[in-house]
């Protein structure tokens, strides 16, 4: 199973979206606080629009509250500091796999990814780029993982609606 953790997040929009990216690729939503906003606020249901209620979100007081409720998982931490490119791990399909992004305005702090070295992986981009958008970064990475492992369950054929191909 795929896990979207989110550290800190700021803007209601971008959680509202990578909600929807959660829903879209069957991950679990993890919250951990102090969030910029609350969670029954207008603009979060409105960007994840009707699929807000069907998300698997959860929340915690702190990253330590994470780890101990998750049994101190594996983590693959999304920054722009890592030594490893996004696509280099071989995500593994018969594991949970958890991948933590950072809050838009900072990123994860530095003295939490100092224990993970060998499991931050970043996207690259051109030198002159700080970052991407947050829910941007959480689809790419996300739809990697699910490629990796073969997008198990997914439909992978389209329909037009009117006509046929």
């Amino acid at each position: 199973m795929l896990h979207i953790v989110l550290h800190e997040p700021e803007m209601p929009a971008n959680t509202g979206n990578i909600g929807r990216t959660c829903v879209a690729c069957g991950a679990v939503l993890h919250l951990i606080e102090p969030l910029g906003f609350r969670l029954n606020e207008k603009m979060i249901k409105r960007a994840g629009l009707d699929y807000w209620d069907k998300l698997d979100v959860r929340t915690y007081i702190n990253f330590e509250d994470f780890l101990e409720k998750n049994n101190d998982p594996k983590i693959y931490m999304a920054t722009t500091k890592a030594k490893h490119v996004y696509s280099a791990p071989t995500y593994e399909d018969d594991e949970d796999v958890y991948i933590m992004f950072g809050k838009e305005s900072a990123g994860i702090p530095e003295e939490i990814l100092l224990n993970y070295e060998e499991t931050s992986i970043r996207i690259p981009m051109l030198p002159h780029i700080r970052s991407l958008n947050l829910s941007n970064s959480v689809a790419i990475v996300a739809y990697e993982v699910l490629r990796h492992q073969g997008f198990k369950a997914f439909q992978m054929e389209g329909q037009l609606h009117h006509y046929k191909w």
